[in-house]
């Protein structure tokens, strides 16, 4: 049977996977109430300006915002400014886990 990855799958991976770093796009007041733990915060309307922020274009990158489709945003952009591993997560909303804040 085939079974769909979503966000707690991809934390699992994102952990897994030496260098990686979790990209929330939500807006800082989003983030601020609850983020996955170890996650930075780079507001969709700031990614383009990322790029020092998020090390060198082989970082493996995971990035989720609310629903997924500011993350598919994103990750389109950063795929756009030479990232090489760059994975939609999809969105919080999904998450099982405990948050950070």
């Amino acid at each position: 049977m085939f079974s769909k990855k979503d966000i707690n799958d991809y934390a699992k991976e994102a952990r897994d996977t030496s260098g990686s770093v979790l990209v929330d796009v939500r807006n800082r007041k989003e983030y601020e109430q609850g983020h996955l733990p170890g996650a930075v915060n780079i507001p969709l309307p700031d990614i383009q300006f990322s790029i020092g922020k998020l090390g060198p274009v082989s970082t493996p990158l995971f990035v989720y915002c609310l629903s997924g489709a500011r993350s598919r945003q994103a990750c389109n952009n950063l795929k756009k400014m030479g990232y090489e591993h760059v994975v939609n997560m999809g969105g919080i909303s999904r998450w099982t886990g405990e948050l950070e804040k």
